[in-house]
């Protein structure tokens, strides 16, 4: 087929709308779950967690409050810019200069009945709407006057309608005796057939019929009679708040010229009885709200209806993004009133969000317990403790001082990890990662491998060890009301994450036990203390939770005994033997004693010991500085931000009776094959 046969082919574009954008950036639920999980463990629900989440956004969207604030920037804007009194002022004109016309000409006539006419001009009103009443049966000597007067009628004729009808103003500009003919008998239809779907006598025929007939009219093109009554509903409702918001001057003059509408009452007449049927058919319409117009840009009855009604859309969005009503979403915010008011970029960060709530919800993060509540599921939790190990990485690798031990021979375990073979190095070589290295430098030199491959030093890889002596580890987190009441309760709750998912990722051997203390102590699982509520409870019962690990090394008696200590408070209660809590403040003898006693159990237990001192009272600090000393164990007193590093650092250390004996941080925490799964 010769190309001048071929036939020719046309690419047409348009928006796309068949969804969600498929070129749209994948939603990051890391960062969600990072926002989610802070939130939790400040004693947030999940379920407003993400709430909050989409209140404030993400790092590359905006959020709902964002998208509410400028919904009520332009709401305050309007009002601002806009004053109600723009036909007022068109009538006011066309009038001023419908009388000067006619002055003129009267100057120009001689005669008597010249002279009683310029009486009659002189003595009008000086109210626009009387003096246009006045004026109806006036024997107009100007053509020039008697033509602009007729504009006043034929302008709040108009007006009227547009207030009803959208576009009736230009549509009607210029028209016919014949045209609004057509008009009065749309009216009359309309009215016959709201009048019947009030009681219920309507038919599926009529409205075809009706809108067979009139449907020009109608450029929402409504495909049912409740669709028409919505549209018609909305706009007759914004009308009358239109109404509602004029002055008590503005709305009687307003009336006033209503009845000169194209010099007849009769429209005015056809349109009350179509807003009454709109009233009683749809009474939740806000027929009786107000808004205060300040600018000084005057609207006209119909651009001023259509002002409402975008008011009212305004109103509108604001209710869907606050999401404040029980059981709200992302789904019920209305994507095309957003892109009428703020446009198409407010769309897109709409629907990035309600792509990021809708990702939430269906990625197994979020998981109801038994009592129908919300609650992180272990897979958030695991995806929380990979990001909270992040930042613990971080830290130690930046931290200064810290010595690499690497270990080698029988009683090593391969860690996972592999470095650059350094002199003096014993480790087995990685075979694999030392050829790929080969092959690769080789490659990138330009020269062949087929022949084979001669190593260099410089591609040799050893594989890591470590001592792989096995821990019992007991966290003990104080959880009194000043933790949470001094910003201490989600670092907290970070710490004992970040240590959680350490011990379960990469030292499975070790157990952990982590126990929260105050008025008295137990043991928890992670899940648990991530969702703990702060409640005052006086009272910070140490004893209580050194004999709960003292029990857990005992249950676990050929592991080397780790014990790490959070708290901000000396013990100020105690467990009596009955089983019941003894509290005194400031400290009792006995409370201390026992709580010294306890921690001696531990030291004889063999338990690397450090104190974690949050906070500066003097009296905590000369507490756990004795008990640090008396055990043979440190203190520590990070910043809130430094905690989980702290705490993690101690771990690695303690499980070892000292040394970090597991290569660098970097290596342990950011190893191959570590962040997968």
């Amino acid at each position: 087929m010769s190309p001048a046969s071929r036939p020719s082919r046309r690419s047409s574009y348009a928006r796309y709308d068949g969804g969600p954008d498929p070129l749209a950036p994948p939603v990051d639920l890391r960062e969600a779950l990072d926002a989610i999980g802070e939130d939790v463990m400040a004693g947030y629900s999940p379920e407003r967690a993400m709430r909050e989440l989409l209140r404030q956004g993400t790092r590359d969207r905006s959020g709902l409050d964002d998208l509410a604030r400028r919904v009520a920037e332009k709401r305050r804007e309007m009002l601002q810019r806009h004053g109600l009194d723009g036909t007022m002022e068109q009538v006011r004109k066309l009038l001023d200069e419908a009388v000067l016309a006619e002055r003129k000409q009267l100057a120009r006539d001689l005669d008597d009945d010249a002279r009683f006419a310029e009486m009659r001009i002189e003595g009008l009103p000086p109210t626009p709407a009387a003096a246009v009443t006045e004026l109806s049966d006036y024997p107009w000597r100007s053509s020039e006057g008697r033509s602009t007067y007729e504009q006043i009628k034929d302008l709040l004729g108009r007006e009227l309608l547009d207030q009803r009808f959208a576009g009736m103003k230009q549509a009607l500009e210029g028209a016919t005796d014949e045209d609004r003919a057509a008009v009065e008998e749309m009216m009359r239809d309309l009215g016959d057939l709201l009048e019947a779907h009030a009681r219920g006598e309507d038919t599926e025929q009529q409205f075809r019929d009706f809108m067979d007939k009139h449907g020009d009219f109608f450029p929402e093109q409504p495909e049912t009679v409740e669709e028409l009554v919505d549209a018609l509903a909305q706009r007759s409702a914004a009308a009358q708040r239109m109404l509602n918001s004029m002055s008590p001057e503005q709305r009687e003059e307003l009336m006033q010229l209503s009845q000169q509408a194209f010099g007849s009452p009769a429209l005015m007449e056809q349109l009350s009885r179509i807003d009454g049927l709109l009233q009683g058919l749809r009474p939740g319409e806000d027929w009786g709200g107000s808004e205060r117009f300040e600018g000084e840009q005057g609207l006209g009855l119909g651009d001023g209806t259509g002002v409402l009604q975008d008011l009212a859309e305004l109103d509108a969005l604001a209710e869907q993004l606050a999401q404040s009503h029980p059981g709200a979403r992302m789904d019920d915010v209305d994507l095309d009133a957003l892109a009428r008011q703020l446009g198409d970029d407010a769309v897109v960060d709409a629907r990035s969000l309600a792509d990021l709530e809708k990702a939430l919800r269906d990625s197994g993060m979020l998981t109801r317990s038994a009592d129908g509540s919300l609650r992180l599921s272990p897979k958030a939790m695991r995806e929380l403790g990979r990001s909270l190990l992040r930042d613990v990485a971080g830290r130690l690798s930046s931290r200064g001082g810290q010595r690499d031990v690497r270990q080698a021979g029988a009683a090593g375990e391969q860690s996972g990890a592999t470095r650059a073979w350094q002199f003096g190095d014993t480790e087995p070589w990685d075979t694999t990662r030392t050829m790929t290295n080969a092959i690769t430098r080789v490659a990138s030199e330009g020269r062949p491998t087929t022949g084979g491959v001669r190593l260099d030093i410089r591609d040799v890889e050893v594989t890591e060890t470590e001592a792989r002596t096995r821990a019992a580890v007991a966290l003990l987190v104080d959880t009194s009301f000043s933790m949470a009441m001094d910003g201490r309760w989600v670092p907290m709750k970070r710490t004992a994450l970040a240590l959680h998912q350490l011990i379960s990722t990469r030292f499975r051997g070790d157990h952990l036990q982590l126990v929260s203390f105050a008025r008295y102590a137990q043991t928890m699982d992670i899940e648990t203390l991530t969702a703990l509520d702060a409640e005052w409870d006086k009272g910070t019962n140490l004893h209580h939770a050194l004999l709960l690990a003292n029990r857990h090394f005992r249950a676990h008696p050929n592991e080397q005994p780790v014990l790490l200590v959070v708290t901000d408070g000396e013990p100020t209660s105690h467990l009596e033997p009955g089983g019941s809590v003894f509290f005194d403040y400031p400290p009792h003898p006995r409370t201390l004693a026992l709580a010294v006693r306890e921690l001696d159990t531990a030291a004889r237990l063999g338990a690397q010991t450090t104190f974690f001192r949050l906070g500066e009272d003097p009296g905590l600090a000369r507490f756990v500085d004795s008990m640090a000393r008396r055990a043979g164990g440190r203190v520590v007193a990070p910043e809130l931000g430094d905690l989980g590093a702290a705490v993690v650092g101690s771990y690695l250390g303690g499980r070892t009776g000292g040394q970090a004996a597991f290569g660098s941080y970097r290596d342990l925490f950011g190893g191959r094959g570590f962040w997968a799964g």
